[in-house]
């Protein structure tokens, strides 16, 4: 009896924790993804105010205030291009550095890619639903994913949608997949709700979800005469 009581009490401290687990991921690797992005500029700029007068100034080289002004530095560059970009000013800057950015051959590609992605996730799709299930590893099993594109099949003309599968918790990392169209399952759901489905391990969803892709009607056959 011990041994099953203390399977419980370590089952149920196990389902608490989880949840704050997953959330300090998360919020752990959006934090240091912040603070590395300014700390570089930010540290030698402390450290030279600490040499200049170390009795007085010398407490500005700590770590924690460097990591901490690295992050508002961050947060403050991304608001300020917010802000930019919703001015005349800003649009015509932005455009500038993207012209700059197609002359790098590697760089423009991976700029493009990652501006088409993000074009193709906020916008409405047209024709095939957003939010889609795709068999994996089996067909009675099914992932999350995003529909970028729709292509067509060399030779036969079949659509095939290019599926974008992102991984739990952190949906920053993936792969993709090849999924001709009547294989995938539609659904109903915004990015919003997949994004909050995969980063909570399937805790937060709604009360039902489409399984089995659709019905496809089946040809007529020839009536003789």
């Amino acid at each position: 009896m011990r041994i099953h009581t203390l399977q419980r009490l370590f089952l149920t401290g196990l389902l608490t924790l989880l949840p704050l687990w997953l959330t300090w991921v998360v919020i752990k690797f959006v934090f240091v993804l912040l603070t590395d992005v300014s700390k570089p500029f930010v540290a030698p700029l402390l450290e030279q105010v600490a040499a200049s007068a170390p009795h007085t100034l010398g407490w500005v080289d700590d770590p924690w205030l460097q990591t901490a002004l690295a992050l508002l530095a961050t947060l403050g560059v991304i608001l300020l291009s917010g802000v930019m970009a919703r001015r005349v000013f800003g649009q015509r800057m932005l455009r500038w550095m993207e012209s700059l950015i197609e002359r790098i051959p590697f760089a423009s590609t991976i700029y493009g890619s990652a501006r088409k992605l993000l074009d193709i996730l906020q916008t409405k799709p047209d024709g095939t639903q957003r939010v889609v299930l795709v068999d994996f590893p089996h067909t009675e099993m099914k992932s999350i994913g995003f529909v970028t594109r729709v292509l067509k099949e060399h030779g036969s003309g079949r659509e095939l949608a290019a599926v974008y599968v992102p991984t739990t918790p952190n949906p920053t990392s993936g792969y993709l997949e090849i999924v001709p169209v009547e294989k995938i399952t539609p659904t109903d759901w915004s990015v919003d709700q997949a994004m909050a489905f995969i980063i909570s391990g399937g805790a937060v969803s709604p009360e039902s979800i489409p399984f089995s892709p659709p019905a496809t009607a089946a040809p007529e056959a020839p009536t003789s005469r």
